[in-house]
């Protein structure tokens, strides 16, 4: 029975499209290696390699001059002279205030005065007791009469002894009223003008003096940061730190060129911070550094002898906070890996947990992966421009020769 040309029609135009969409999709499906195609998506990865890494902390502190020195009289009177310029250099021993000295040049003749006249009268009963010992071997005269000359002797020694520490002391007080400089630096601003009346260790300073050649950098560091590195180093994780090298860090953002040394550790905790306090020392020879400036100390806390390193880009977090990467496994697919990171090494995270020297970490084409795909692998390598294939350089020569 033959069917109506009515029906034949639609079934044709059916079968027609059925082709055109197959044919489409061999063609999409041959373009290339997508997400939807059959071929291996290509991915850059480095291989890690294990290595000693410095664990380094970042602690905040303040600097503070090498050498202070408050200048305070240590007589009292009138300030009659000031001989330096405010936020000059000042060299130790240099001369800054000159304080009146007339009632201690007084008290120093009198003292003198008081030296001759107790060693006139040392000579006087030097000769009587030297007399007397010789008349009492004859009995001319008493025992008693020449136990009292030798007393009397011994006395005028004392008192002349008396008065040349009296002559000292004045001469001490008169050499007080020229203020020096105890240490070089530089001075401050002074606190007095001439005329003033300056007492001995008065409260107020005259001036200060700093001496910045070397400048101190006071930082905290958390006592419970400073105990978890002692377990760490006692259970054999991380080793000792090799350098007592530490870096600055300007308030800017920039760091210091010149290294500094770590000095000590405080072996007290501020109970009110819970923090110990370290100690650096910076060589400081074009003045840069100024006392009481916030900085932070880039310092070396420990080292972790088989350190593994990965560049930031390559890991990534799940929604509990994990951190994973993807690895290109031996049959060449796409791994993902949970890892363990301690902190960031400059560009590179440290690695704890979950990789193994040898394995490759893709950080190129991350977006175009997911597990189990198969990938065609590139090796990176670091340069100044950024990550690029390590076989580049040789492929770019060929290429020009080829041409």
């Amino acid at each position: 029975m033959t069917s109506p040309s009515y029906m034949i029609k639609p079934a044709a135009a059916l079968l027609m499209l059925g082709l055109a969409l197959t044919a489409c999709g061999k063609k999409e499906g041959g373009a290339g290696g997508g997400m939807g195609g059959g071929g291996p998506t290509e991915v850059g990865v480095v291989v890690v390699a294990s290595e000693p890494v410095n664990l380094t902390a970042e602690l905040s502190g303040r600097t503070s001059a090498y050498l202070v020195s408050d200048v305070r009289p240590q007589v009292g009177g009138i300030v009659k002279a000031r001989y330096f310029t405010e936020g000059g250099y000042v060299k130790a021993g240099q001369s800054l205030y000159q304080i009146d000295s007339a009632p201690f040049q007084a008290e120093y003749a009198s003292a003198q005065a008081q030296v001759a006249q107790a060693e006139a009268n040392l000579t006087s009963s030097r000769l009587k007791a030297e007399r007397y010992a010789e008349l009492v071997k004859i009995n001319a005269v008493s025992k008693q009469d020449n136990d009292d000359a030798q007393a009397a002797y011994a006395q005028a020694r004392a008192t002349v002894a008396t008065a040349k520490a009296g002559l000292q002391t004045a001469g001490i007080s008169l050499n007080y009223t020229k203020v020096l400089a105890p240490i070089s630096g530089r001075i401050g601003k002074s606190n007095v003008t001439p005329g003033a009346l300056v007492t001995a260790s008065q409260a107020v300073e005259l001036a200060k003096i700093q001496n910045i050649d070397s400048i101190y950098l006071d930082i905290n560091q958390s006592v419970n940061e400073l105990m978890n590195l002692k377990r760490r180093a006692a259970s054999g994780q991380i080793g000792e730190a090799a350098t007592a090298d530490v870096e600055l860090i300007l308030e800017d953002g920039s760091v210091y060129p010149l290294k500094g040394k770590l000095q000590f550790s405080d072996v007290s905790v501020d109970e009110a911070t819970g923090t110990v306090t370290l100690r650096a020392l910076f060589p400081n020879p074009n003045g840069v550094l100024l006392p009481g400036m916030y900085a932070k100390a880039r310092i070396v806390s420990g080292v972790v002898g088989n350190g593994i390193l990965v560049p930031q880009p390559a890991v990534t977090r799940d929604p509990k906070g994990n951190a994973l990467v993807m690895v290109v496994s031996k049959d060449n697919k796409a791994e993902q890996r949970q890892i363990k990171v301690a902190q960031t090494v400059g560009d590179k995270w440290l690695v704890t947990e979950g990789l193994q020297p040898g394995d490759k970490v893709i950080v190129e084409g991350l977006q175009k992966v997911r597990p189990d795909a198969p990938v065609k692998a590139s090796t990176l390598t670091a340069t100044k421009e950024g990550q690029k294939p390590a076989d580049a350089s040789a492929e770019k020569p060929a290429e020009q020769k080829a041409k």
